[in-house]
C-alpha cells in the first residue's frame, strides 16, 4: 500500500484535505473543485480553441480527466498547476480536431443609442484586442492569459505549459510586442475602411 508523505504545508492546505476526502469516497465534494477552477479552465480552453462551444466541451473533458486521474495527482505541484496542465493539453487536442471556424455573434452590439457610446467603446477595445490575440500562437495566448488575467507567476505558467520559466518570460515579452504590432495593423486596416 502506497503512503503519501505529507509535508507541513501539505498537511495544512485545505485544498489537499478536500482532495483527500474526495479520494476517500466523498465524490460529491468534487463539485467544489470544479466551482473553484471552472473559470480558469474555460479561459485556457477558449484561448486555444477560440470558439465558445468547443471551449465549453473541452472544459468539461478537463474536469472528467482530472476526476479520473485524481489518484495520480502527486502533490509535487499545486492542484491549480496540475489542472491547468490538463486543460492546456486537452484544449490543444481539441484545436487539432477543429475543422470549422465559428464566428460568435454573442457579443454583437445592435443599436446606436448615444447612451451606449461607452459600452460600444469598451466592446470595440475587446474586439480589437481579441482580434490581435487571435493572430498569436495558442501558446502565446495562453502565456499572456495566465500571466495577465489569471495572475500566475512565471514558474506556475512554466509548470502549466511545460516550458522553462525563462522561456515563459521571453514568450510573454515577445507576445506583448506581437499584440501591439497586430493592434496597429488591425487599426490601420480599420481606418482604411472608414
Amino acid at each position: 500500500m502506497l503512503r503519501c508523505v505529507k509535508t507541513p504545508t501539505m498537511a495544512n492546505d485545505p485544498e489537499y484535505a478536500l482532495i483527500d476526502r474526495i479520494l476517500a469516497g466523498e465524490t460529491n465534494l468534487y463539485s467544489e473543485l470544479v466551482d473553484r477552477y471552472k473559470r480558469y479552465v474555460f479561459t485556457i480552453a477558449l484561448k486555444v480553441v477560440i470558439t465558445r462551444p468547443e471551449a465549453e466541451e473541452a472544459a468539461q473533458d478537463v474536469f472528467i480527466k482530472a476526476f479520473q486521474g485524481l489518484k495520480r495527482f502527486n502533490r509535487q505541484s499545486k492542484f491549480s498547476t496540475w489542472i491547468y496542465r490538463i486543460a492546456f493539453n486537452t484544449a490543444i487536442s481539441y484545436k487539432r480536431k477543429q475543422r470549422f471556424q465559428y464566428q460568435s455573434i454573442e457579443n454583437s452590439n445592435i443599436g446606436g443609442s448615444e447612451k451606449h457610446d461607452e459600452s460600444l467603446e469598451k466592446t470595440d477595445r475587446h474586439k480589437y484586442l481579441n482580434a490581435a490575440m487571435s493572430r498569436l500562437t495558442a501558446a502565446d495566448r495562453i502565456a499572456l492569459t495566465l500571466f495577465y488575467l489569471d495572475e500566475l507567476s512565471l514558474e506556475e505558467i512554466a509548470a502549466v505549459t511545460g516550458m522553462q520559466a525563462n522561456t515563459v518570460k521571453v514568450r510573454i515579452h515577445r507576445a506583448r510586442l506581437r499584440v501591439a504590432t497586430e493592434l496597429k495593423t488591425i487599426l490601420n486596416e480599420e481606418a482604411l475602411t472608414l
